[in-house]
């Protein structure tokens, strides 16, 4: 059953700063409307079934870095990529993954939209220069390259542009490139056997992240304005939500009486 959101709203009067996940940027980004329509008016889109497979793997790269991070040794991924770095050890790491109090992660305040930005990162590691290097891992089943230029993996930039910006903010030296590590499940392997085969692949991505700070502004002006902004031509939920409107006003036309 879909409920329609009533807490957490964002409120027009209110001096507390909003408190926006990635994921919510993501959506602004896409589609204002729906993004409007989600933390003003709490209609958000149909939610999707959680990626339990993914997740399952995530959870297994996690615990094996977190083996390397104890020891402070490099992985044998890392050493075949000729990354120079080492998985962070920071007491904070696992509240900034959302180990600790779910949905907490890492946070930080844009003091000019007055909005908390939060994320859940996957990984954090540390170059020699004792800069912080944003990691994400990926699970994908292709038997397609790996790379980064899908449209739909500019999101997966964005993102990790989101959570560079997160932890300048909190006062960490972030390098610029970051690393996305992809576990690719493999489908022409002759047998099953009861378990699946990961071919690992980590690409690297030289993150932008001066476009933050504007879109936090342009989230506050949109906001704080009484007008929803118009669907956007491109958002499937936009054309779905007006095409079923006027199917069902066209209905009832042509069935009245």
């Amino acid at each position: 059953m879909y409920y329609r959101k009533t807490r957490n709203l964002f409120d027009p009067g209110s001096s507390d700063p909003i408190k926006l996940s990635r994921s919510k940027i993501e959506l602004f980004t896409t589609c204002p409307r729906c993004f409007y329509m989600d933390v003003r008016l709490g209609i958000s889109r149909p939610s999707t079934p959680p990626y339990t497979l993914n997740s399952a793997v995530d959870n297994l790269l996690k615990n094996e870095f977190d083996l390397l991070r104890k020891n402070g040794e490099a992985h044998e991924l890392m050493k075949k990529y000729h990354i120079d770095a080492l998985p962070l050890q920071h007491k904070d790491l696992p509240r900034w993954r959302g180990e600790v109090t779910a949905y907490e992660g890492a946070m930080a305040v844009d003091e000019k939209s007055n909005i908390l930005v939060n994320g859940l990162v996957d990984d954090l590691w540390v170059n020699k220069k004792g800069e912080l290097i944003i990691v994400d891992y990926k699970s994908t089943s292709t038997t397609k390259e790996i790379s980064l230029e899908d449209e739909y993996k500019q999101s997966y930039k964005r993102q990790m542009e989101v959570y560079q910006w997160i932890f300048r903010k909190l006062g960490f030296s972030v390098s610029d490139t970051g690393y996305f590590i992809f576990a690719n499940a493999m489908k022409n392997l002759p047998k099953f056997d009861g378990k699946l085969e990961f071919e690992m692949t980590i690409l690297s991505h030289k993150g932008n992240d001066s476009w933050v700070e504007k879109t936090l502004l342009d989230i506050r002006r949109t906001l704080v304005k009484n007008d929803i902004p118009s669907p956007d031509s491109s958002c499937e939920y936009c054309a779905y939500r007006k095409s079923s409107v006027e199917v069902v006003g066209k209905w009832k036309t042509d069935h009245a009486g």
